[in-house]
């Protein structure tokens, strides 16, 4: 992995990005309460199926489209996801940094148990 500066626009916290687009999404939205987040949840869906569509393409598997994305496509397509997920889950919750910090550790415990302490 190199070692990149963040382009001039883009905040360099996650968190405050997060932050900045729950700010933009929940000034311009169009449905409130419920369906809102009912709407953001599934948006993951559609980012998830970026994915696989990434995926199909930069192994050829459609013939009749062959080889349409790279694998960098399929990383930006994955960062997608990700950025969904907590813009989400920043809809539950304001105290989104620390959820997931938890949720984190959870899973390192239960899947790593003790091997985690190195």
């Amino acid at each position: 992995m190199t070692d990149q500066a963040d382009p001039p626009d883009v905040p360099a916290d996650l968190w405050s990005t997060i932050d900045d687009l729950y700010a933009w999404l929940d000034a311009n939205r169009r449905v409130d309460g419920q369906a809102e987040l009912l709407l953001r949840v599934l948006k993951l869906s559609e980012e998830v199926g970026e994915v696989s569509e990434a995926v199909i393409g930069a192994l050829g598997q459609n013939p009749r489209k062959g080889v349409s994305h790279t694998w960098e496509d399929v990383q930006g397509e994955l960062c997608d996801v990700v950025i969904t997920a907590l813009v989400a889950l920043r809809t539950l919750t304001p105290d989104t940094r620390d959820v997931l910090t938890r949720h984190v550790a959870r899973v390192r415990e239960r899947s790593l148990g003790s091997a985690s302490a190195v």
